[in-house]
């Protein structure tokens, strides 16, 4: 079977559980969490098939920007649909979801770039490593979005609609911080495997992610610092959060964008 008919299944069935939870946050439809998790996953696995034929096309530790984003979108997707089983974090899908649905319809449509060379073993944990840390960490990052709008509604004494959906606001921030500790531990791994697996992590084709993903990991050190010894939360929690996530995500893509897409060049 062809990508793009899997991209469009995939797209459609991300777009209907999104839909689906969008509504139950503001309380239009009931809850039907498994109904989420089954549409997700069923996305899932039309999803699969298309990541492993791009990156069947363009193996290596550099994969192209469309190839690199819908593998990470899986990833994302199968890490929110496992950690949802346990925690609150299923609202995630608002978001990701509609994401990962257009990044797949955009991979499919856009060339590959050239096959490099494959990875070895430590290379290999190094490029797994960063992408959970990213993956994680994105989670981290939609979660906050969502504690914000909670907390500025309870500011303002707005107490209907996705505020009574939403978990309770200490269960909502300390969902937040225990994602971040998770991204923290696995962007350490990343860093400190990248030293040691990587010729030269301040190559010229490195120096910029490496610099960012070490400024991302003092950002994210910084707030559970603070939150442990100063008792940083709310809206402060939000936007540090926000900040290294965005930082991460130049990091990962910044240079990938640049050329591939601006400059046309792979």
């Amino acid at each position: 079977m062809q990508a793009f008919p899997l991209a469009i299944m995939a797209s459609i069935l991300y777009l209907g559980a999104a839909s689906w939870q969008g509504l139950t946050l503001l309380r239009r439809v009931p809850q039907r969490p498994a109904l989420v998790r089954v549409l997700g996953l069923l996305g899932w696995l039309f999803h699969i098939p298309i990541v492993i034929k791009l990156v069947g096309q363009s193996p290596g530790l550099m994969p192209g920007l469309s190839t690199s984003i819908a593998a990470l979108t899986a990833l994302m997707i199968l890490l929110l649909l496992l950690v949802s089983l346990a925690k609150p974090v299923l609202n995630v899908v608002v978001a990701l979801f509609p994401i990962a649905g257009l990044v797949l319809l955009l991979a499919v449509g856009l060339p590959s770039p050239e096959r490099t060379d494959g990875m070895s073993a430590g290379i290999a944990l190094h490029a797994i490593s960063s992408a959970l840390a990213f993956g994680v960490l994105f989670i981290a990052a939609c979660q906050a979005v969502l504690l914000g709008l909670q907390n500025q509604a309870l500011r303002q004494h707005h107490v209907r609609g996705m505020v009574q959906v939403l978990p309770p606001l200490t269960t909502m921030e300390r969902v937040l911080f225990e994602l971040i500790w998770a991204g923290m531990v696995l962007l350490t791994l990343s860093i400190l495997s990248g030293f040691l697996f990587l010729d030269n992590m301040f190559a010229q084709h490195l120096v910029h992610k490496t610099i960012l993903s070490l400024a991302a990991w003092i950002i994210f050190a910084i707030l559970l610092l603070s939150h442990h010894i100063l008792g940083w939360r709310g809206m402060r929690a939000v936007r540090w959060t926000l900040g290294g996530c965005l930082v991460l995500l130049i990091a990962y893509f910044g240079s990938k964008f640049v050329l591939e897409i601006l400059l046309s060049r792979t």
